[in-house]
């Protein structure tokens, strides 16, 4: 594996966040009442909750503020921002540990992030919320566990759920999906499990969009990707569901839908060290035919220069083209994180055969426990630059593109 590879991205600012560098998968940009445009970062483990850092100039990053977690056994992995409201999903170790669910926060003053109300999630099978999604100031849309869904398996515990936020300080529950079979009481019997690598069968990303806000995108981990019918968000429905494991090795991400090209990409994610559970890839899907999405082609990756240099090597988050003011819109290029294969660029103007068009691998940072960069999310801002965090030490990296 190389030290390090800048190919058509320049590094503006590299920020180890005061020693708390280890990231999540939330990301999101708010321009303050004072003009400063403030990047809030999840943090993949305790001690920190999340971390706002002033980027307005992108060549020297501030930090705002840096919060804690209450427990050591929590997480604080994912978070949107809309206007001056910030939820904030609070994920535990174990099942029964508390307070899991998520919170909302006033942030107008960023310095002074202020309790909205916290949901409560907890359950004797419950872990909280791993993943949420909340672009339109109206809904939350969410991968959570609850104290009344209980799965035949434990690994099952988080589905598809939407709570009303039009009254941030009152929340309140107005849907929910589950894979038929997993939970117990269904009819249906339960489903096959993977045999090498069972991650289960539960929610993980659940995008919804302005251009169909009667759908909801939603990666299901061992299960594959749906596309959920929410026009009645009280009784969502299955439209469709893609699936390409087994013979793969499961852990579908996130799905992407890049309407007006009737395309959709798909991501799985790398779980396993060195390359164990390959290939785990970034795939583009012909949505021509919404209830019959067809894989034809994956991005590439080099295999044989990353696999076995330490961690994790494969797909995991794209940019998502949040659907927000602040975040970048293309539908030819693709933006990913690969762990040590570090981020990655993709054209896809034909979606036969995508193209990697950039390239930034960073050295490891000091301390990091595989030895290796590990970056685990990427978000883009309206204007371009790009911003990418390490899973473990390495903290915040700006980027510029040059493609």
């Amino acid at each position: 594996m190389p030290d390090s590879i800048e190919w058509n991205f320049k590094l503006l600012a590299h920020h180890e966040l005061e020693g708390f560098g280890g990231m999540g998968e939330g990301m999101s940009i708010q321009i303050a009442k004072d003009g400063r445009r403030i990047i809030w970062l999840a943090h993949e483990s305790a001690p920190k909750n999340f971390t706002a850092v002033d980027v307005s100039d992108p060549s020297k990053p501030k930090i705002v503020t840096q919060t804690e977690l209450p427990q050591s056994y929590m997480r604080s992995n994912s978070l949107e921002v809309t206007g001056d409201i910030m939820a904030v999903a609070y994920q535990c170790q174990k099942p029964g540990q508390k307070p899991a669910g998520f919170e909302l926060f006033d942030i107008s003053v960023p310095e002074n992030p202020k309790s909205i109300a916290f949901v409560d999630r907890s359950g004797d099978k419950s872990r909280g919320v791993h993943q949420l999604w909340f672009c339109d100031g109206e809904y939350v849309h969410m991968a959570s566990g609850a104290a009344d869904f209980v799965t035949h398996n434990q690994l099952d515990d988080q589905c598809y759920q939407i709570f009303d936020v039009r009254n941030p300080s009152a929340p309140k529950e107005v849907g929910r999906w589950w894979m038929p079979g997993t939970r117990v009481g269904d009819s249906e019997a339960p489903p096959v499990r993977h045999k090498q690598f069972d991650m289960g069968f539960r929610a993980h990303n659940t995008n919804v969009y302005p251009q169909r806000p009667d759908r909801c995108y939603l990666g299901y981990i061992d299960a594959g990707m749906y596309i959920l019918d929410i026009s009645d968000k009280s009784k969502p429905k299955p439209i469709c569901r893609w699936d390409n494991s087994p013979p793969y090795h499961g852990f579908t991400h996130t799905v992407l839908p890049l309407f007006e090209r009737g395309l959709m990409v798909v991501t799985d994610e790398s779980v396993v060290d060195d390359a164990d559970d390959w290939p785990k890839l970034v795939w583009i899907l012909d949505a021509r035919e919404e209830a019959n999405p067809v894989p034809i082609s994956t991005c590439p990756l080099p295999y044989d220069a990353f696999a076995r240099a330490g961690g994790r090597f494969g797909a995991h988050n794209i940019h998502e083209n949040v659907p927000v003011p602040t975040s970048w819109q293309s539908d030819t290029i693709v933006i990913g994180t690969f762990f040590n294969g570090g981020l990655r660029a993709y054209d896809i103007s034909n979606p036969f055969a995508p193209k990697e068009v950039g390239t930034f691998v960073p050295q490891a940072p000091r301390l990091a426990p595989r030895g290796t960069i590990q970056l685990n999310d990427v978000f883009v801002d309206e204007r371009g630059i790009v911003y990418t965090v390490d899973r473990h030490v390495g903290g915040l990296y700006i980027l510029e593109m040059g493609f």
